[in-house]
């Protein structure tokens, strides 16, 4: 039998690119020879993650619609009607037997012309409130794999499948030693740790946040791992010393579940779908700069059921030091991780790729 070709679509933030990666590592894992192909959008994240993965990908001229008014705007007919022309020469040249989406812009064209070309496809949305991409997509997607209930408000219902979000294997398993993993990022493995992410772009009011807290953070006796994005890294270097790590972007996202004690972090669906996992009580700032607000629907989906706090930015310098209090109580954090495991999902990839081969 002749080996299985697959094109993967999604990335302009790590919100879509690290569930696409983990279901091409679970594919790869079954069907060894397979040829995966990525298809992006030029200029963002998955241009440079995907090769360094180990996978081969083409990036399309497209980009999301802005909500002002922009030249990018008037130059969006133009790259769609490209991307979808470049994508219809991927799919005669590639010839896939399946097309998976994981959100995203870039995954639009290649997915919707896919579906004209009667190519199997799947969709895969991680958040609570959907993007506009899947929206649409889902009208002509054979089928859907979601990680919240109740988006039959948007999709249609006999394709949806309940399976929760893509995790990387190494981050699922969470066999990783605490010790050795504050070895890594050099903080002494007795102190408790706090790890700070802003996404995998950065966040200026989190950063800013963290930046004034550093003495406060002290008097609670908490090191810091601090994920400050390549964007502000120059401007936060600087406050680093032998109890404060301030890294630019962190690849080892094992090694970082494992070294943390709490977190503060946005709430993308990606990074909320691995905190379930490795149960980290967390505090969650939502990026108010996505569409439809998904990081707020996303983190009171955890908040709802006492599994996280959340601090919406217009609350941030008010509220902090109060609801960090929460944070650091012990029976506040026992009471998060008890109900973060039971919402964990681990097998979301491989039940995602059981979709996949049942499409095949």
């Amino acid at each position: 039998m002749k080996p299985y070709k697959v094109i993967i679509s999604g990335g302009g933030t790590g919100g879509h690119l690290y569930p696409a990666l983990a279901i091409a590592e679970e594919f790869k894992s079954r069907h060894n020879t397979a040829d995966i192909l990525f298809v992006g959008a030029l200029g963002r994240i998955e241009m440079v993650k995907v090769p360094k993965a180990g996978y081969r990908i083409i990036g399309l001229w497209i980009d999301g619609i802005q909500r002002s008014l922009s030249l990018r705007n008037l130059m969006f007919p133009i790259k769609l009607i490209l991307s979808l022309l470049k994508s219809i020469a991927i799919l005669l040249k590639f010839k896939p037997d399946v097309v998976v989406g994981t959100g995203g812009f870039a995954s639009g064209p290649i997915l919707f012309m896919a579906s004209l070309f009667n190519i199997p496809t799947l969709i895969q949305e991680q958040n609570s409130y959907p993007g506009i991409t899947n929206k649409l997509l889902s009208k002509t997607v054979k089928t859907i794999a979601v990680a919240y209930h109740g988006l039959e408000r948007f999709f249609p219902k006999e394709k949806l499948n309940q399976t929760g979000n893509p995790i990387r294997k190494s981050i699922a398993e969470d066999k990783l030693n605490s010790a050795d993993a504050k070895a890594f990022f050099d903080q002494i493995s007795s102190k408790l740790t706090l790890v700070v992410l802003g996404g995998s772009l950065g966040s200026s009011s989190i950063n800013q946040l963290i930046a004034a807290n550093l003495q406060t953070f002290e008097k609670k006796g908490l090191q810091l791992i601090w994920q400050c994005g390549s964007l502000y890294y120059d401007q936060y270097k600087n406050f680093q010393n032998d109890r404060i790590k301030i890294i630019p972007f962190v690849a080892e996202m094992d090694q970082l579940y494992a070294a943390a004690d709490i977190i503060i972090s946005r709430s993308g669906a990606a990074t909320l779908s691995e905190l379930c996992c490795v149960a980290l009580p967390a505090l969650l700032v939502p990026s108010p700069n996505v569409a439809e607000n998904h990081q707020y629907h996303n983190a009171m989906a955890l908040a709802n059921k006492a599994a996280a706090l959340v601090i919406t930015e217009k609350y941030l310098d008010q509220n902090f030091e109060e609801v960090l209090n929460q944070l650091l109580d012990p029976i506040k954090q026992e009471e998060m991780s008890k109900n973060l495991k039971e919402l964990a999902q681990p097998k979301a990839t491989s039940q995602i790729v059981d979709l996949i081969e049942a499409l095949l």
